[in-house]
Order: C-alpha cells, then structure tokens, then sequence
C-alpha cells in the first residue's frame, strides 16, 4: 500500500541524522591513533604482538601477555595524556 510507504513526519522536515554522526570523529581516537606511531608506542605493539603469537602457537600454556599489554596501553596514554587537551577547543 501507499500508506505503508509513507513515513509520518507530523509536518515537520525529515532530518538527516546519520550524515551528521559520520562528521563527527572523536579527537581522542585521532591523538591515539597519531601516539600508536611513535617509535615507543611501535616498541611496546611489537612486544606485545610478539607475546599473542608466541602464546598463540601454544596448546597448553599459563603464559598470557597481561604485561605486554599494559606497557603499550601505558606507552600510548602517556603521550596522549601530553597532547589531547591541545586538540580541544
């Protein structure tokens, strides 16, 4: 039917939401994604990375990569810490 195709708007303009949620990025995201290529930060991901396949290729193991994986995420806060504030307005 018509009808069904219709959608019911109470007279007020149909908005575009969806476009204006792509628009918007995160400057947290940015300033992580810009701290993850600075030489400590690629350091601490290969270390880890490192870790997950090593553990990975184990059957039986207590080994987890807890610490590696705390070093990166300290490495990559610590220089965000120093540089998100400056990306806000």
């Amino acid at each position: 039917m018509v009808f069904e195709d219709k959608m019911i708007t109470n007279g007020e303009p149909e908005e575009e939401e969806e476009e204006e949620e792509q628009d918007l990025v995160d400057p947290l995201e940015t300033v992580r994604e810009k701290c993850e290529q600075t030489e400590h930060c690629v350091h601490a991901r290969e270390r880890l990375e490192a870790c997950e396949t090593r553990v990975g290729s184990r059957s039986e193991t207590t080994e987890d990569c807890t610490e590696e994986l705390f070093d990166f995420l300290h490495a990559r806060d610590h220089c965000v810490a120093h540089k998100v504030f400056q990306s806000i307005k």
